[in-house]
């Protein structure tokens, strides 16, 4: 399996690159690297400002098609990767938890997708996929559909539930993305 860091977004909310706050006196993204170099072989960021990353020493890939937003990266992270299941992280996501994803790549075996439910909801920027979903990620985005979550309903996903979460990551810090400067401020007290 590859991990594949989605790193393309416009930070409207935040007004300052996501990727490069420093959590626990390291930027975001090499908190995610770190733990990714730990568990996959290769590392992908999906990045329309490659110049940034280019000091990290992994493979960087642009948004293979002009229409912007997640799935735009999810699809570019796919087509780049050379395995059949990658595992997909936001770059604003700092407190990934090892466990929680190795579980994850166990159980993603005779499936399109692995997505945890959070609070009911698909967490479609902390999940593993197929590169088998790349003709049904393509022809998403192709209709003019920009929201993930009815992609969910032409894949085979398996979901991961609160109890199971539950059991390796109790308080759900994996799944702490960080949008605005309150929900940044707001992780520094905490870490």
């Amino acid at each position: 399996m590859n991990g594949i860091i989605l790193a393309g977004g416009e930070n409207k909310r935040m007004g300052a690159d996501k990727a490069f706050l420093a959590i626990d006196g390291r930027p975001m993204i090499e908190h995610i690297l770190a733990l990714f170099a730990g568990l996959f072989k290769k590392t992908i960021i999906v990045t329309n400002t490659p110049e940034r990353y280019r000091s990290y020493g992994v493979e960087l890939v642009a948004d293979a098609l002009a229409i912007r937003g997640p799935l735009t990266g999810i699809y570019s992270g796919l087509q780049m990767s050379d395995e059949a299941f990658n595992c997909i992280a936001a770059c604003d996501m700092p407190f990934l938890d090892r466990h929680l994803i190795a579980y994850m790549g166990e159980i993603s075996r005779g499936h399109d997708a692995v997505v945890p439910l959070v609070n009911g909801l698909p967490e479609p920027l902390h999940a593993i996929y197929s590169k088998r979903t790349l003709s049904q990620i393509e022809s998403h985005i192709r209709s003019g559909e920009r929201r993930i979550y009815p992609l969910f309903d032409r894949l085979d996903v398996r979901y991961l539930g609160h109890e199971e979460i539950d059991r390796i990551d109790p308080d759900r810090r994996s799944f702490r993305n960080i949008n605005t400067p309150e929900e940044y401020k707001e992780a520094l007290c905490s870490d």
